[in-house]
């Protein structure tokens, strides 16, 4: 696998926004989109690039899935040095000192581990008339992906 994209949602907006990223990527070769519920902590290794798109669910806490996925991480403790990530988030800044949360734990744990966050970390806020797609496409664009994927 190249190019990995890990979606954790609660309403489904943070698989629409994976969907949208894998079509707009620019990236020639192979794109996977996967739910985190559905995605082995251990099929990390050979990813050449992972991109997250999280949202923050309850307390600025991490969506089920995302969760879970995390909870398989610290149970099988991958060597993720090496690996590039770039994340989405997704919040209301209605939440205060909540919003996108989500994303920033997902980063941590991952960075934890030994990966490098590469790019800006997006977080869109759903206070805004911005849809989270229209975002996405804008951000995924500043990404280095072909750079590092060659690299």
């Amino acid at each position: 696998m190249s190019l990995v994209i890990l979606f954790g949602s609660e309403l489904g907006t943070s698989e629409a926004v994976a969907e949208h990223l894998a079509d707009r990527t620019g990236f020639d070769g192979a794109v996977s989109v996967y739910d985190m519920a559905e995605f082995d902590p251990r099929d990390l290794d050979g990813v050449e690039f992972l991109i997250v798109v999280c949202s923050t669910y309850g307390d600025g806490e991490l969506p089920t899935a995302a969760e879970a996925f995390f909870d398989r991480v610290e149970i099988v403790r991958p060597d993720l040095t090496g690996l590039r990530f770039a994340v989405f988030g997704l919040g209301d800044s209605v939440y205060g000192d909540t919003f996108n949360r989500g994303g920033e734990l997902a980063a941590a744990k991952l960075a934890a581990r030994g990966a490098t966050q590469v790019g800006e970390h997006a977080r869109h806020d759903a206070s805004t008339e911005i849809k989270p797609r229209d975002l996405a496409g804008e951000w995924v664009r500043t990404l280095p992906i072909r750079t590092l994927i060659a690299t």
